[in-house]
């Protein structure tokens, strides 16, 4: 192992370890091509390249290989045809360089394939068969185009599929929800279009911990029990046998963490390596219009909500109050009215909170962490008053209109709808769909 040992070439005595079967030259300076005496080692099966100047064309690997790491270098040219030959070949990185051309059709034999941010274009190729052993497929931040392929319906063990910052045109996938392990789901910045609502039922992906929709064409509204049945969202329960990073450890050799680029707190932010808690949903940058549905406050777990730039109205859901683990919330630049929940004040969790340029009024929620926001966080919003906005709300208050009232008096009794589901789920949801019709009963007999 000569891992960050500042190192701008491979040692020589390495050619002469003829039973080198682990080789790691990560995080070094090592410049230039791949020698080819390398790949000659006749027990080579794990090598990392991670992190250095290697610059050229990428020489056939090594028939025994089985992992290889190849990551934020300097490589050009097209993906060796030869790695579809090795029949060890698990795992192949060769992310953050410049490959051009297509990717490969046997993108299907991998368990791990990621070949984000190069300079690849044409389709992903429809050749996943019924044995995929595929478990991570990354191909975010290429020129890809075409739509998502079918096949993929194949990948029974996929956990992550990352597709972003990409030119491909297709429809949400539901037909994916068949991956009952599929844990990530990254679709941003392409031209995905039409509802994200199934037309029955919630949306599925039991297992999913993070979606990002954002910066699609999307359009419609998101159905009443959108957010039931998301389970690994609904609590903290911890993938991988309490492992602390997301990732593929079903190999007795070797350990791979999942990269992404997440929006977070405002900011975008690249992550090497995500924690197995984290939970986040965006659906930033769409059309979606309708109402934010009360069945978000399922989501216990969630981390990081991002709601901008749509057409969402009504008011902003009580049921944020019980989503108790919420740290960054961002529903700025839509049609949102009435008042901010005061609940949200008590999230202690919540560092980062954004409903600018909205038509939100009354009174900003006290607590610290509401109070401590900047004031372009409540910005853009005639009525709102008090902390952090310079607008004081003495004097201000009005009683509301009977519509007003009216509005208020059936979101709170969908509240206790969805409360109801959170202590019982699918038992929980019955007993609230109960406690909803008793509801309605009164108000008519009233």
């Amino acid at each position: 192992m000569m891992k960050s040992c500042n190192i701008s070439e491979i040692p020589k005595f390495v050619k002469t370890l003829q039973n080198l079967e682990r080789l790691d030259l990560s995080d070094n300076q090592i410049k230039g091509k791949v020698p080819e005496w390398l790949w000659s080692l006749p027990r080579l099966s794990i090598v990392s390249l991670n992190n250095n100047s290697f610059n050229g064309s990428l020489p056939p690997p090594p028939l025994s290989i089985r992992l290889f790491l190849a990551s934020r270098n300097s490589f050009t040219g097209d993906i060796p045809l030869s790695t579809c030959s090795r029949s060890y070949l698990d795992a192949l990185d060769l992310s953050y360089n410049n490959f051009s051309g297509s990717i490969p059709q046997c993108l299907g034999k991998f368990k791990i394939l990621n070949l984000r941010k190069n300079n690849l274009h044409g389709i992903i190729p429809n050749a996943f068969s019924s044995n995929s052993l595929l478990q991570t497929l990354d191909v975010g931040y290429n020129k890809i185009s075409g739509q998502l392929p079918r096949s993929l319906v194949n990948c029974s063990s996929l956990r992550f599929l990352s597709v972003d910052h990409n030119n491909i045109k297709d429809l949400f996938p539901f037909w994916l929800k068949v991956l009952l392990d599929l844990q990530v789901l990254t679709l941003s910045s392409n031209t995905f279009h039409g509802p994200i609502s199934p037309p029955q039922g919630p949306l599925g992906f039991p297992e999913l911990r993070i979606l990002d929709l954002s910066d699609n064409k999307f359009t419609g509204s998101l159905s009443p029990d959108y957010f039931v049945n998301w389970s690994a969202s609904s609590s903290n329960k911890i993938y991988g046998d309490g492992e602390m990073y997301m990732g593929d450890y079903t190999n007795d050799l070797y350990s791979y963490f999942y990269a992404l680029d997440l929006q977070y707190k405002g900011l975008n932010m690249e992550n090497e390596m995500v924690n197995t808690f984290y939970a986040a949903i965006d659906l930033s940058a769409n059309n979606l219009g309708g109402h934010i549905p009360e069945s978000i406050g399922l989501l216990t777990a969630l981390i990081a909500l991002n709601l901008s730039n749509n057409s969402f109205t009504g008011h902003i859901p009580m049921s944020f109050a019980n989503v108790t683990e919420l740290e960054s919330l961002d529903l700025s630049q839509n049609e949102l009215s009435g008042e901010i929940p005061q609940e949200l004040g008590a999230l202690s969790f919540l560092a980062y909170i954004n409903v600018s340029y909205n038509q939100l009024k009354g009174e900003i929620p006290k607590g610290t962490q509401i109070s401590g926001q900047p004031e372009s966080s409540f910005k853009g919003n005639a009525g709102l008053c008090g902390i952090p906005l310079q607008e004081s709300c003495f004097g201000t208050s009005e009683p509301p209109t009977q519509w007003e009232k009216q509005v208020d008096d059936e979101e709170e009794g969908e509240v206790l709808n969805w409360r109801g589901v959170a202590i019982g789920y699918w038992p929980g949801l019955l007993f609230g769909l109960a406690i909803g019709y008793v509801i309605a009963l009164n108000k008519l007999s009233g």
